[in-house]
Protein backbone atom coordinates (compact mmCIF):
# COMPACT_ATOMS: atom_id res chain seq x y z
CA UNK A 1 0.00 0.00 0.00
CA UNK A 2 1.02 3.46 -0.87
CA UNK A 3 1.90 6.34 1.89
CA UNK A 4 0.17 9.19 1.30
CA UNK A 5 2.37 12.37 1.82
CA UNK A 6 2.37 14.12 5.23
CA UNK A 7 0.56 17.55 5.54
CA UNK A 8 1.95 19.88 7.65
CA UNK A 9 -0.96 20.41 9.91
CA UNK A 10 -1.18 16.37 10.22
CA UNK A 11 -0.37 14.57 12.73
CA UNK A 12 3.33 13.04 13.15
CA UNK A 13 3.65 9.84 11.32
CA UNK A 14 6.71 9.15 14.37
CA UNK A 15 3.97 8.83 17.12
CA UNK A 16 4.67 11.43 19.27
CA UNK A 17 0.81 13.14 18.97
CA UNK A 18 2.52 16.52 17.71
CA UNK A 19 1.84 17.93 14.54
CA UNK A 20 4.20 16.84 11.81
CA UNK A 21 5.23 20.99 11.48
CA UNK A 22 6.92 20.67 14.87
CA UNK A 23 7.96 17.69 14.99
CA UNK A 24 9.93 15.83 12.04
CA UNK A 25 9.24 18.35 9.29
CA UNK A 26 13.07 19.99 9.87
CA UNK A 27 14.56 16.29 9.14
CA UNK A 28 12.29 15.49 6.17
CA UNK A 29 13.36 18.87 4.56
CA UNK A 30 17.54 18.39 5.02
CA UNK A 31 17.58 21.35 7.56
CA UNK A 32 20.50 21.58 9.96
CA UNK A 33 21.13 22.88 13.04
CA UNK A 34 24.53 24.28 11.37
CA UNK A 35 22.73 26.88 9.35
CA UNK A 36 22.10 29.49 11.48
CA UNK A 37 25.74 29.40 12.78
CA UNK A 38 26.89 29.45 9.14
CA UNK A 39 25.17 32.60 8.53
CA UNK A 40 26.69 34.28 11.88
CA UNK A 41 29.85 33.21 10.35
CA UNK A 42 29.55 34.79 6.98
CA UNK A 43 27.92 37.93 8.43
CA UNK A 44 31.36 38.57 10.46
CA UNK A 45 33.42 37.69 7.67
CA UNK A 46 31.67 40.50 6.28
CA UNK A 47 32.08 42.73 9.29
CA UNK A 48 35.02 42.26 9.78
CA UNK A 49 35.97 42.63 5.59
CA UNK A 50 34.46 46.34 5.91
CA UNK A 51 36.14 46.98 9.16
CA UNK A 52 39.49 46.18 7.74
CA UNK A 53 38.98 48.05 4.48
CA UNK A 54 37.92 51.07 6.64
CA UNK A 55 41.00 50.81 8.47
CA UNK A 56 43.26 50.13 5.37
CA UNK A 57 41.50 53.40 3.71
CA UNK A 58 42.22 55.40 6.28
CA UNK A 59 45.97 54.22 6.99
CA UNK A 60 46.36 55.07 3.75
CA UNK A 61 45.35 58.52 3.26
CA UNK A 62 47.50 59.65 5.90
CA UNK A 63 49.56 62.46 5.07
CA UNK A 64 53.39 61.93 4.70
CA UNK A 65 55.78 63.36 2.44
CA UNK A 66 58.08 61.91 0.22
CA UNK A 67 60.52 63.42 -1.52
CA UNK A 68 60.03 67.04 -3.36
CA UNK A 69 56.50 67.04 -2.26
CA UNK A 70 54.79 70.08 -0.11
CA UNK A 71 51.91 70.34 1.81
CA UNK A 72 49.19 72.37 -0.17
CA UNK A 73 46.41 73.10 2.91
CA UNK A 74 44.09 74.03 -0.05
CA UNK A 75 43.67 70.60 -1.12
CA UNK A 76 44.75 68.73 2.05
CA UNK A 77 47.47 67.03 0.65
CA UNK A 78 51.00 66.71 -0.35
CA UNK A 79 51.53 67.70 -3.98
Amino acid sequence: MAQSKVGRNDKCPCGSGKKFKQCCEANTRGASATSPLLLIAVAGIIVAAIFFSISAARHGSSPTATAGQVWSPEHGHYH
